[in-house]
């Protein structure tokens, strides 16, 4: 039987929201991404957050994910992040150097404040080894920051069969 996990990455929350609207949606589990060292989620210290991200992204650091990403049993992996400096946050690229996504299908969607995705489903495609991934669809879920009707995102998702089906048609 197919299984779905909805992995994801969120500092103020947006994300985490999405991710759970996709897991009540779809009926699949839901795992956060943890870094080691865990950012700071006070809204009030925002600049201080989009200094130190910025900073992670122009040294290419990769920081570490305290927790275990174990993909096996899960036939289809939704991918989910903030957007960070019109990118995904470097943590992303951690688990993309970390975790073999072979066999998986992989569904990105990301929380933004008007960037889109930046070009980070081109990226996720590229750097999802051996997954069956494609460039971002109109209906793949995003929600812009401070949005607080998640589920306006999801009126034209029915079923996750659905999703996955026109997402792998559309970008085959």
């Amino acid at each position: 039987m197919a299984k779905t996990l909805i992995l994801y990455f969120s500092v103020y929350d947006s994300t985490h929201h999405l991710a759970e609207e996709i897991a009540r949606q779809t009926g699949g589990d839901l795992l956060e991404i943890e870094p080691l060292i865990p950012y700071d989620k006070n809204r009030d210290h925002y600049d201080a957050l989009a200094a130190y991200a910025k900073k992670e992204h122009d040294e290419d650091q990769r920081p570490a994910i305290k927790n275990t990403i174990d993909l096996s049993g899960y036939d289809t992996v939704f991918i989910g992040y903030p957007m960070w400096w019109y990118t995904f946050p470097m943590i992303i690229y951690t688990l993309f150097d970390t975790v073999n996504f072979s066999g998986k299908t992989v569904v990105p969607f990301n929380t933004h404040m008007g960037s889109r995705d930046g070009g980070t489903y081109k990226t996720v495609r590229e750097k999802a080894r051996g997954a069956t991934a494609g460039k971002r669809r109109s209906g793949v879920p995003r929600l812009t920051y401070g949005r607080s009707a998640i589920a306006d995102c999801f009126a034209p998702l029915h079923t996750l069969a659905h999703l996955t089906h026109k997402y792998l048609e559309e970008n085959s």
